[in-house]
């Protein structure tokens, strides 16, 4: 694909339609890679895919994918495991119904231990868990045993909270499983290759620093806003 450059999505419903588009029209074409077989078009509508979104950004792209695509949407609530002194670098994440996940390479450059990090872990369960009830409302999660997840988010970055998610559905036995994200980072991609059956990104461009740069508007949701994205009004609160 031809270099992008910044911004290239108006804000996360835009990118939203068209990472849906791609979707729908070519699930097995460029840059759609992994582990396992993809299938050649989604099943029909009520055995199709199921799509979960990475919140809080997450959920404005993947409404659009539920959308167009006809399928159920749902949350798989994660959390980053920040470095101490920058907590916006993540180190690891924490999926529900997972263990946390950390960038090895990332500790050890840092000259991290997994032990140092524990409370800094503890605290991100904590809001994890927060967060679990107040977007289902004490709903179970849904079933992923058997099968076909789609799994969103606003763009792919250092990828420790996508490899996470894909973990956790896993161990959930999910039949197979896509990463859809707008953009990422080539080598963010290329590492979630093992994580995934599919991955697809509409840009990965060379230049990555952020994901926020590939955005005009990417200001932060609320929870509010993932309930009103969910139609779960009735939870809030």
């Amino acid at each position: 694909m031809p270099e992008a450059t910044a911004p290239h999505f108006a804000d996360r419903r835009a990118a939203g339609r068209l990472l849906a588009a791609r979707l729908r029209d070519a699930p097995m074409g460029p840059p759609v890679q992994g582990r396992g077989a993809v299938p050649e078009a989604w099943p029909a509508v009520g055995n199709g895919p199921l799509v979960l979104a990475l919140p809080r950004g997450g959920v404005a792209i993947a409404r659009e994918v539920a959308d167009l695509l006809a399928a159920p949407l749902d949350v798989l609530v994660t959390r980053k495991i920040g470095y101490p002194y920058q907590p916006e670098l993540g180190v690891g994440a924490i999926a529900e119904g997972g263990e946390p996940v950390y960038d090895e390479v990332l500790l050890a450059r840092l000259g991290l231990s997994r032990s140092a990090l524990g409370p800094v872990a503890d605290r991100e369960r904590a809001e994890l868990d927060r967060r679990v009830k107040v977007y289902r409302g004490g709903r179970p999660p849904p079933d992923v045993a058997g099968r076909q997840v789609i799994l969103v988010d606003d763009g792919l970055a250092t990828g420790v909270t996508a490899r996470a998610a894909l973990r956790s559905l896993r161990a959930r036995s999910a039949g197979w499983t896509v990463l859809a994200v707008p953009v990422a980072a080539p080598a963010s991609a290329a590492a979630m290759l093992p994580e995934a059956d599919g991955v697809v990104a509409l840009l990965m461009p060379t230049a990555f620093r952020a994901v926020g740069e590939w955005y005009v508007s990417f200001g932060q949701l609320t929870d509010s806003d993932v309930l009103k994205l969910l139609d779960r009004d009735r939870y809030a609160g």
